[in-house]
């Protein structure tokens, strides 16, 4: 499972971009959503590399990021009550091990399937230049838990 996160601005953005990135619910900058590792969804992010950054999550990860920033439809936290009371998962982590491991979708319990962060502490690296060249954009792997856990 991939963790995606937006980066740069809409702003002179060619349309079929800018409708990649609203299929993948990336519509503002620091905005995450998790996304399926599968040849369309890797081909989607390939197209709209210059604009995110993504890699793999861990659950540890998750767990923080939904704890924080979780939301449900209609805009009210996701809580650990809510969990037992609504849906099969009576915590954070069996939550976040289910998304990781694609068992159910974010829709399916009723929560927002955008993560809206803050802009990460200490800032980007440049959000101009692709990871490998030392910048903040394109695939980055595990590198991403860091990133998220300055953003959350």
């Amino acid at each position: 499972m991939f963790f995606v996160i937006r980066v740069r601005g809409s702003t002179g953005v060619i349309a079929d971009i800018k409708d990649t990135l609203d299929l993948l619910n990336l519509t503002r900058i620091s905005h995450a959503v998790l996304v399926e590792e599968n040849p369309s969804m890797k081909g989607m992010l390939q197209k709209a590399k210059d604009y995110l950054t993504w890699g793999e999550i861990d659950a540890e990860t998750l767990t923080e990021i939904i704890e924080k920033r979780g939301k449900l439809v209609g805009g009210d936290k996701v809580t650990e009550e809510y969990l037992k009371e609504n849906t099969d998962f009576s915590s954070f982590e069996e939550l976040a091990n289910a998304l990781i491991n694609a068992e159910i979708k974010a829709k399916d319990i009723n929560m927002k399937p955008v993560f809206r962060l803050h802009p990460p502490r200490k800032g980007y690296e440049s959000i101009r230049l692709t990871y490998n060249e030392g910048g903040t954009l394109g695939y980055r792997g595990e590198e991403i838990i860091d990133l998220a856990k300055r953003m959350s």
